[in-house]
């Protein structure tokens, strides 16, 4: 399977999967010279994200994709950005119908203000197959299904 990717700005770069095996195709941070972010700010003709301690926003990718029908791109974490730049990605799925530029919404859970550059690393995408059903509405509450598991949840099976 191919993704279909359109760069909606010339200095856009293509997701790229570093090694083979790897499940996520690493997102990159394009500038976007029309977007009004209070993120954003411009050094030496260079339009950085400044993302301060509590604050999200939306990066700009310069990315399109035709994702093909019954999958969806689900945007995730880079493990080395959460874990040293304390920023996480949030509002995390572009659906197959979706059509417009892909942003990644990252948010910055540290104690100090992240910078990004141009080009670098912010995300990683990951093709998922999604299974596509009805709803139907029951008239039996589903705790009366005898299970194991009941409703626990929320670390109720404890630490160990």
């Amino acid at each position: 399977m191919e993704l279909e990717v359109y760069k909606i700005r010339e200095e856009a770069k293509l997701p790229v999967r570093e090694h083979s095996l790897d499940a996520g195709m690493d997102l990159f941070y394009c500038p976007d010279p029309y977007l009004g972010s209070n993120c954003v700010w411009e050094e030496n003709n260079m339009k950085y994200f400044r993302i301060p301690p509590g604050v999200s926003c939306l990066v700009p990718t310069g990315l399109k994709a035709n994702i093909p029908a019954g999958h969806m791109l689900e945007i995730k974490n880079k493990s080395g950005i959460a874990h040293k730049q304390k920023m996480i990605v949030g509002a995390c799925v572009v659906d197959s119908g979706y059509t417009g530029e892909i942003f990644v919404n990252l948010h910055n859970i540290g104690g100090t203000t992240q910078h990004l550059r141009p080009g670098q690393k912010i995300a990683q995408a990951i093709m998922v197959p999604v299974v596509l059903c009805g709803v139907e509405e029951v008239y039996t509450d589903p705790s009366v299904y005898n299970t194991t598991r009941s409703s626990g949840g929320f670390g109720s099976t404890g630490l160990v």
